[in-house]
């Protein structure tokens, strides 16, 4: 499965922001990695701020070029808008859908806990970490994974963690997408608005 295996916290200095989450590399450095990265940087093009938006968004959902532009390409053939409607499908994936519920607390982490087929979608075993989850569907933790310490530690350690479009059982160790999120309730700092800007030139 291809996925970024490079160095985190480059990354998260790059757009000073913890897209992979904490990072003590971004406190004590809170300036571009590199050895220019203290001095004066010109000013940046608008190309290349809309490039960096993009950029940020495919590490923070773990998404690579040609999966993000299928994405993009999908979002802009539906009505509505269509900044939102990429975010709503990248929020929809079944391994950051995991990670929202707590079952991880790290997408990565997610999207192994998928791969390794430890979560179903509707009783089913689904181990495709882009899998679109769709409102009503239930994604849970499989009967013999539920004893995990890595899972347990997660939930147990996530449990103020709560989004309005999610509802969660603890007994059962699953939970329901209720409805697509709308942008407000989407806290990822992302600017998507760049985004459509730099995919409609």
């Amino acid at each position: 499965m291809a996925r970024y295996r490079g160095p985190k916290a480059k990354i998260a200095r790059r757009f000073n922001d913890p897209i992979f989450g904490h990072s003590k590399a971004l406190q004590k450095k809170a300036y571009p990695p590199g050895q220019h990265g203290r001095g004066r940087r010109r000013k940046q093009s608008e190309y290349a701020i809309q490039l960096m938006e993009k950029q940020k968004a495919k590490y923070t959902y773990g998404v690579l070029e040609r999966q993000f532009a299928n994405l993009f390409d999908k979002a802009s053939r539906k009505s509505g808008i269509t900044g939102e409607i990429l975010l709503q499908l990248l929020e929809s994936r079944l391994d950051n859908v995991v990670y929202r519920m707590g079952i991880s607390p790290t997408r990565r982490g997610a999207r192994q806990f998928v791969s390794h087929k430890h979560i179903t979608v509707n009783g089913e075993i689904v181990n495709i970490p882009s899998y679109s989850v769709k409102p009503g569907d239930v994604v849970g933790v499989r009967e013999k994974s539920k004893s995990l310490e890595a899972i347990t530690n997660s939930l147990a350690s996530n449990s103020a963690q709560k989004y309005n479009w999610i509802e969660w059982d603890k007994s059962e160790m699953n939970g329901k997408l209720i409805n697509l999120p709308v942008r407000e309730d989407i806290p990822e700092n992302i600017k998507e608005q760049l985004i459509v800007e730099l995919y409609s030139k």
